[in-house]
């Protein structure tokens, strides 16, 4: 029961940070919505933490929070694609969350799924883009091209940042990764 409080807390503290983050963003051309932010962040940390269920609802949770707090909408199941789904599948980075030993994350695997989780959000970005933005393709472009241009202009920095902060983390601290035990074990005195 400790554990599942413990987790629920992490969740609501990983969605405060964040939509903290969200907020400090790199300014761009993107007058259509997206920014470079560090917003992804606290999404693998707990995917990473915690597994593929955690991770895939603090994305949700994220995503919802910010459909809710002030989005751009055009249509319901745009809002859904680019808000809860688009953060959802961040959290599929708990998949690649592979460890020695010793419970420390395999940090190779944890970067494959850093890249795939926010490739197939970006693969959300495009399909909203394409369905309900391709008016807004410049003339002379295939609207296809142009929504995987405009959503990996600020989806690829994003994720490259991203990973430079997991990867200090994963050297500076590695143990911040290391697989938590279930409370009855930590308090246990065997466990000791």
């Amino acid at each position: 029961m400790q554990t599942r409080t413990l987790i629920m807390v992490e969740i609501a503290l990983m969605t405060a940070l964040a939509l903290i983050l969200d907020r400090i963003e790199f300014s761009g051309p993107w007058v259509m919505g997206g920014s470079i932010t560090l917003v992804m962040l606290p999404i693998f940390v707990m995917a990473f933490r915690r597994g593929v269920k955690v991770g895939v609802a603090t994305g949700l949770l994220v995503g919802s929070l910010k459909l809710v707090l002030g989005s751009s909408i055009f249509h319901p199941v745009q809002a859904l694609l680019d808000y809860p789904v688009a953060f959802a599948v961040v959290g599929l980075a708990g998949l690649f969350t592979l460890r020695n030993h010793k419970g420390e994350l395999a940090i190779k695997w944890a970067i494959v799924g850093l890249f795939v989780a926010s490739f197939l959000r970006l693969f959300v970005h495009i399909i909203s883009g394409v369905i309900w933005f391709g008016a807004y393709t410049p003339e002379g472009w295939n609207v296809w091209i142009y929504s995987i241009v405009y959503n990996a202009s600020y989806i690829i920095p994003a994720t490259l940042i991203t990973f430079g902060v997991i990867f200090l983390i994963s050297k500076a601290q590695p143990s911040f990764f290391k697989k938590a035990l279930p409370a009855s074990k930590v308090d246990s005195p065997i466990a000791s």
